[in-house]
């Protein structure tokens, strides 16, 4: 039995998983509220909650997953992308656990832990897997891209945002509106109160299968500045249409280039992954994409979205089966 500690630590959440032969048998997240009063995640801030979280979240992880850390194979550890000092503290907890135990240590790109993440299976039952190639559409509040997955470890990137992610338009527009940090869940439940159809914004075009944000944030910012001079209570008459149009906007923007790279590549086997997977909208427009185009859609567990260390340990776990282990002088890096 090969048994993986996944380790978590690239923004503001501290996380721990235990994976034993594909299957999860812990999962532990710690969140940082205390970013929320500033609107955004403050990376010294969140560093030091990381050293705070780290050893009690390993240890909840060994305990609900039954098993103790002499049972371990292997330690997997995100090491980019990332913010350095979030990095810093789940890199040197696996560089010391694990020499400690006399086992190895697998670095793991975050992205392709989120993506890898619609392989981990559950105990007592084997969850739905895409078949290679696939193509994923990841998003997240700091990436947006489309992704061939031609093998577990063989990752071809085809399209991606020049400027903005899809996340972070969510959560600056969001802010732009006075809603609360993280935006982009707010957004998505007021979008079922409002009309999708009710505002326009603009949809920046770029060469490719690329994606652009920036413009549609741009016309956002400027769109509020003018109904606001005519009524300064627009946002609040007004907050649910908006919530609604702006996700409406964003998720066409992906869906419009998803399909461009399924008829491009013939492949129909498609998967979501990143936080912005989470979007109720985007999901129901995925399945509703599938049913027409006759794609076979995965989408992951809502527990699966979010930065989690069990993608870090099933990723972990397929590096380990191919000898890819990292030395001890590994360093985090903040762009893979």
């Amino acid at each position: 039995m090969i048994t993986i500690l996944g380790i978590e630590s690239s923004c503001d959440d501290t996380s721990a998983a235990i994976i034993r032969d594909k299957v999860i048998l812990s999962n532990v997240i710690a969140n940082q509220d205390v970013h929320k009063q500033y609107g955004g995640v403050i990376p010294e801030l969140a560093s030091r909650a990381h050293q705070q979280n780290i050893i009690p979240v390993v240890h909840r992880a060994l305990e609900l997953a039954g098993i103790t850390k002499d049972e371990l194979t292997a330690i997997a550890f995100t090491r980019g992308p990332g913010l350095l000092g979030s990095l810093l503290v789940g890199v040197s907890f696996a560089k010391g656990l694990a020499a400690s135990l006399g086992i190895p240590m697998v670095e793991v790109n975050h992205l392709q832990g989120h993506i890898l993440a619609h392989f981990i299976d559950d105990v007592g039952k084997q969850l739905s897997h895409p078949l290679f190639p696939f193509l994923c559409l990841l998003v997240s509040g700091g990436h947006t891209q489309l992704v061939i997955i031609k093998d577990y470890l063989d990752f071809e990137i085809i399209g991606q945002t020049i400027d903005d992610a899809a996340g972070e338009a969510f959560d600056k527009c969001a802010k732009v509106m006075g809603l609360p940090y993280p935006g982009g869940p707010v957004i998505d439940m007021l979008a079922k109160e409002g009309n999708p159809e009710a505002f326009r914004f603009a949809k920046p075009k770029v060469g490719g299968l690329d994606y652009s944000f920036s413009g549609l944030k741009t016309s956002f910012l400027y769109f509020l500045r003018d109904r606001i001079v005519e009524n300064s209570h627009f946002i609040e008459e007004n907050k649910a249409d908006l919530c609604a149009s702006l996700q409406h906007t964003i998720i066409s923007i992906l869906i419009d280039n998803l399909v461009k790279a399924v008829k491009q590549t013939g492949i129909k086997e498609i998967a979501v992954a990143g936080g912005v997977s989470a979007n109720s909208g985007l999901r129901d427009r995925l399945i509703s994409e599938g049913n027409k185009h006759g794609w076979n859609v995965y989408i992951p567990e809502f527990r699966f979205t979010t930065d989690n260390a069990a993608m870090i340990a099933i990723t972990g776990y397929y590096k380990y089966l191919q000898g890819l282990v990292a030395p001890l002088n590994t360093v985090p890096v903040t762009r893979m």
